[in-house]
């Protein structure tokens, strides 16, 4: 993984990242990292820290891994109405298939915790066309709010940072995985 390539990358596709007005810098270390990947268990999505960067915007930073996946035709995807997200891929690769509308659409609980802790308010349902693209450790892809988004396909797992932007602070600031020790 390269910080510096996850940092450059929010600096440049989000402004209010660079303008933030907090005076000091927040780590997530590889290690801090690991520890809450080894902590998936069943989930395949955890919030690693929620940081408040200034101007009414937050950036979270979790952690995701989706297990061998192949699709028949129908790609379940998810929407995020509030927050784009930022992939960084560690491991693995898949197709992910992105844009097109949505059949079959559900919103997502506003009380649960994938929307009050994760995502903020978000659907999903079947995506309908889009485009499809190969993935792999390295690559970056950035997912503006509205889009939806999914994988046809993962020959084995993947692995992948999600920076997620959350211009409406609808995700608890300041929260911090409780498996990390800070």
């Amino acid at each position: 993984m390269n910080p510096l390539l996850i940092v450059v990358t929010m600096a440049i596709v989000f402004p209010a990242v660079a303008r933030a007005q907090s005076s000091v810098a927040t780590d997530v270390t590889k290690a801090e990292i690991d520890v809450v990947y080894e902590s998936l268990g069943r989930s395949i999505d955890k919030q690693i820290e929620v940081v408040d960067i200034g101007e009414g915007t937050n950036v979270a930073v979790g952690i995701l891994e989706r297990a061998a996946l192949e699709s028949e035709g129908q790609v379940g995807a998810i929407v995020r109405h509030d927050v784009t997200e930022v992939y960084y891929i560690l491991e693995g690769g898949g197709t992910l298939v992105t844009g097109g509308p949505l059949e079959h659409t559900q919103e997502f609980p506003p009380d649960s915790a994938a929307v009050t802790e994760l995502i903020g308010p978000s659907g999903r349902g079947t995506l309908q066309g889009g485009v499809s693209r190969e993935v792999s450790a390295g690559d970056v892809v950035v997912i503006p709010a509205g889009v939806p988004h999914g994988f046809s396909r993962v020959p084995d797992l993947i692995q992948h940072l999600s920076i997620r932007v959350d211009p409406d602070q609808v995700l608890p600031v300041g929260a911090v995985n409780p498996v990390i020790k800070k």
